[in-house]
């Protein structure tokens, strides 16, 4: 299990607008990972922000309600772990990156000669690989330090809001504190 450390107190990530962000998306993470355990293969996805969080997903209000629920009570019950998914965009984001980093350095260092840039493509693919395979740590890494919180402090859930566009449905959680 990775340990949520965030760097020291004072650091961007105490700046209100920041903290409150993280801790929602902690809090939206260990919900995901609830209504996983209750509907496994059901579709779902998350997004948060200052204000709260949304869950997207065919789920029942009220499910939804008991899942943030038990998610805040096993945060503050020292489950940090929770506030780290796979499935984050943070993890997307570094594979992203570390696949293309990767490949680049070894099809710019080629220089211009088309030949030598084809005879070097095994090799991009090949590294753009392992970055694949390192970035999933890396990104668990980067949200159980930067982008989420596992430590939920005086955060509460003020409302759970339904939402329905079309064929997407949706709940809004509002949170303060």
């Amino acid at each position: 299990m990775l340990e949520n450390q965030t760097l020291k107190p004072g650091s961007v990530l105490d700046i209100p607008i920041i903290s409150r962000t993280r801790r929602n998306h902690g809090l939206e993470h260990a919900t995901l990972h609830i209504l996983a355990q209750r509907f496994p293969g059901k579709s779902m996805a998350g997004h948060s922000n200052p204000e709260g969080f949304w869950i997207f997903g065919d789920l029942d209000t009220q499910e939804v309600r008991s899942a943030v629920e038990r998610a805040l009570d096993r945060l503050r019950a020292g489950e940090n772990h929770l506030a780290v998914h796979p499935n984050c965009g943070t993890n997307i984001v570094v594979s992203g990156v570390t696949a293309g980093l990767a490949a680049a350095l070894v099809m710019f260092s080629a220089g211009k000669d088309r030949r030598e840039r084809l005879e070097r493509l095994p090799l991009a693919v090949t590294l753009a690989t392992f970055a694949l395979a390192a970035a999933q740590p890396l990104g668990n890494a980067l949200q159980a330090r930067v982008t989420t919180s596992g430590e939920p402090g005086d955060l509460q859930v003020v409302d759970v809001i339904p939402a329905e566009r079309g064929r997407v449905k949706a709940h809004r959680v509002i949170t303060e504190g």
